[in-house]
């Protein structure tokens, strides 16, 4: 973070001094909310959550060396008191991005938010500093975070912003006002929430109404929900897809025969040929919204295609693929999943395992309301069309529906099984899987199958799953 004064903070978040023997002392590190992360200089927020409260660490951070704590009440150490900390965060990182004038560039969609804002960093990064989230700190707490790690060297500044209702998108667009917004789709994550892909739609729409009359609205000229917000924006609009009239473009999309996607990178300043290093044709999506972007700001095709070629997985749990010794091949993607993540994560295992026996383990997929049953049928069905070898269902009640949807699809006897739990996903893979096995393991979040993968991969044959 830019270098504030105590006062001036309490100041900009309309807070109280307390317990600060010298206002004129200076926040110069990170801002943080875990005890165990602060640095010399830090400022420590205190958040009181549902198990574990930050007002009982102040002690510990301000030893740690933080230089003041911000929180609702006086902690003893020096600290901001304010009503609301969520409030006062979010006003401290608008007053620092303000402050900066650095290029804010923010995202959202329904799948693949945080790859694109992976592939985005790396491709910034070769024109200048950017800040970007690790993993996907999207929301009130993280994104604020995010952007409080800029500094006067930062040139760019990457956010991913998730929405749950309709005006989350257009509160985080308060706090850090993008001159960039992209979309990149509207899918049924959350469905449950909203109600629907049009409520979704009206959702997402509100990055691109956030954006200035001098600023760029990137959106994705395949999908009709999405194509449509070009009448909600004041802005500037920037197409991107395989359709025709996208002004950054793919032609000849194909996989590798490892399940690579390639394709000839169309820019309005020319056009250059990219074979990525992530798996599966849905980055394909990914990388040329990215591209939009890079090509704003100044990237020629031959250097977007360059450093699509080489960009790597920066995030967790995300078609994370690891060969072990004996030839079997994981692929966790078991950070989360909605049905257009899921079908895209099995269409890669497939791409990927050609010529060799493929697993999808899959668990539930969250917040799908009404929605549920049939998108659990439906992706069942997919796993038996693609011919994906073994289906293995992991949980409760969804994951029956999953088995159920495999099994009524034509998947009998042993080609699809339902598990309880990751214990039992771990017992049958182990004593099932066979050198040159290709295993894709995705869930939503809470259904924790990561552990799967973690617990095939250690060097130990007696690892067992932790409970969560």
């Amino acid at each position: 973070m830019i270098t504030l004064t105590l006062a001036e903070i309490a100041e900009i978040v309309g807070g109280q001094p307390h317990d600060i023997p010298d206002p004129a002392a200076t926040v110069s590190g990170p801002v943080v909310i875990d005890s165990r992360a602060v640095e010399q200089g830090s400022l420590f927020v205190a958040f009181a959550g549902e198990r574990v409260d930050g007002h009982d660490y102040a002690q510990r951070a301000v030893e740690a060396g933080a230089a003041a704590v911000l929180a609702t009440r006086p902690v003893g150490v020096p600290a901001i008191v304010v009503d609301d900390v969520v409030a006062a965060l979010g006003a401290l990182a608008r007053t620092v991005v303000e402050r900066l004038g650095t290029t804010v560039v923010a995202l959202t969609g329904s799948a693949g938010k945080t790859s694109t804002k992976d592939l985005i960093a790396q491709l910034l990064e070769r024109k200048g500093p950017t800040v970007f989230p690790a993993g996907n700190l999207n929301n009130e707490i993280g994104l604020p975070l995010t952007a409080l790690r800029a500094t006067e060297k930062t040139e760019h500044l990457v956010l991913e912003m998730g929405a749950r209702y309709i005006g989350d998108i257009r509160y985080l667009t308060g706090l850090v006002p993008p001159r960039i917004g992209l979309v990149l789709n509207v899918g049924t994550a959350h469905i449950g929430e909203f109600g629907g892909r049009e409520q979704i739609a009206i959702a997402k729409g509100e990055m691109v109404e956030s954006l200035p009359e001098d600023g760029l609205a990137v959106l994705n000229a395949d999908d009709p929900l999405v194509r449509a917000m070009t009448s909600r924006t004041k802005a500037r609009v920037l197409l991107f897809g395989e359709a025709a009239e996208a002004d950054v473009r793919g032609e000849n999309v194909r996989l590798t025969d490892d399940g690579r996607p390639a394709f000839t990178l169309h820019t309005p300043t020319g056009c250059s040929d990219v074979t990525m290093r992530l798996y599966g044709e849905h980055h394909v999506s990914n990388a040329l919204a990215a591209a939009a972007v890079a090509h704003e700001l100044g990237l020629s095709a031959d250097e977007i295609a360059e450093a699509l070629s080489e960009a790597g997985t920066l995030s967790r749990w995300r078609m994370e693929v690891t060969e072990r010794p004996d030839g079997v091949t994981f692929v966790n993607d078991a950070y989360n999943a909605n049905p257009e993540s899921m079908r895209a994560a099995l269409r890669a295992l497939v791409a990927m395992g050609k010529g060799r026996r493929t697993w999808a383990v899959l668990g539930p997929m969250a917040e799908l309301g009404d929605a549920s049953l049939a998108e659990h049928d439906a992706v069942g069905r997919l796993a038996v069309r693609l011919n994906v070898s073994k289906l293995v269902a992991v949980g409760g009640r969804e994951a029956s529906w999953l088995q159920l949807g495999a099994y009524n699809e034509g998947s009998w006897g042993e080609e699809s099984v339902h598990v309880s739990d990751a214990q039992a996903a771990v017992d049958l893979l182990r004593s099932e899987l066979r050198a040159g096995d290709v295993v894709l393991v995705k869930a939503s979040r809470s259904a924790g199958l990561e552990q799967v993968a973690q617990a095939l991969l250690e060097n130990s044959t007696e690892g067992e799953v932790t409970g969560r």
